[in-house]
């Protein structure tokens, strides 16, 4: 099952589970090209830079799928958009007391959360980016 099979507000630890797996592969994809962009001086450096980078984005996923299935459920609105403004400006507050910034995590919550409302709005209206269009 995908992410968007599993009903809004329930099944919050398989959510969870989908969205840090999400957030893992992505951390490896731009750790790889980060690791090829800037060449590190040793294979340990090499590591730390993949570790980090990928453990930051799965917890991206982990934060995000929880937060937005506790906010459906503590709101009781399972399908409101708020709740993934909600979980998008949570990880965005962990990014930034990651990088030890309040700035950062001011921008990064108001535009995940932005980010994220607008994707499920687009998904509950069926908008489309790509593809043949509809007659």
């Amino acid at each position: 099952m995908g992410y968007w099979d599993l009903q809004e507000g329930k099944d919050c630890i398989e959510k969870t589970w989908i969205t840090t797996k999400l957030g893992t592969a992505l951390g490896l994809v731009g750790s790889a090209y980060h690791i090829v962009a800037f060449q590190p001086d040793s294979a340990i450096q090499a590591v730390q830079r993949a570790t980090n980078g990928t453990v930051t984005m799965a917890a991206l996923g982990a934060i995000f799928g929880m937060t937005t299935c506790l906010a459906a459920q503590a709101r009781d609105a399972p399908d409101d958009p708020v709740n993934y403004f909600l979980g998008g400006c949570a990880s965005g507050v962990f990014l930034g007391a990651r990088t030890h910034s309040a700035m950062t995590g001011t921008t990064a919550c108001i535009g995940l959360g932005t980010l994220a409302m607008f994707t499920k709005v687009g998904k509950m209206e069926g908008w489309r980016l790509a593809g043949p269009p509809r007659m």
